[in-house]
C-alpha cells in the first residue's frame, strides 16, 4: 500500500536521515515511514514527533532494509493527542483491508480506544 492511498493522507513529508531531525515539529502526530516510491513500511503516533523521529534513526529495525524496502521517507500529519489512537487505528486498518497483514515494521495493532 502506498502513501497515496491513506485517507486522511499525511500532509508533510521529510527525508529519513539524522541531518533533517530539526525539521520535525516537537507536536503529537501520526506518521509513516515508506520507501522511495512511498510503500509504507511502518504506522505510528506519538505526542513529540521529532523525539520519535529521532529514536527510530537509532533502532537498525527502522533503518536496515526490509524485504519491502528502506525506509526513506517520514510522512506525519500533527493530530491533537486525544483522538491520535482513532487515526493510527483508521491508517492500519486501510493497510490491512489492502494488504491483508500489518505493515512490515508494525509488530502489533494499534489499541482500540
Amino acid at each position: 500500500m502506498r502513501i497515496e492511498q491513506l485517507s486522511p493522507k499525511p500532509d508533510n513529508k521529510i527525508q529519513f536521515k539524522l541531518s533533517f531531525y530539526k525539521n520535525v515539529p516537537k507536536i503529537s502526530g501520526c506518521y509513516v515511514l515508506s520507501t522511495f516510491e512511498n510503500d509504507i513500511l511502518y504506522i505510528g503516533l506519538t505526542d513529540n514527533l521529532n523525539k520519535r523521529f529521532q529514536q527510530h534513526l537509532d533502532n537498525p529495525e527502522k533503518t536496515y532494509p526490509t524485504l519491502n524496502g528502506k525506509a526513506v521517507w517520514f510522512y506525519y500529519m500533527e493530530y491533537d493527542i486525544i483522538n491520535l489512537p482513532r487515526l493510527e487505528r483508521t491508517w492500519i486498518n486501510q493497510f490491512e483491508s489492502l494488504q491483508g497483514e500489518l505493515p512490515i515494521l508494525n509488530k502489533i495493532h494499534s489499541p482500540i480506544t
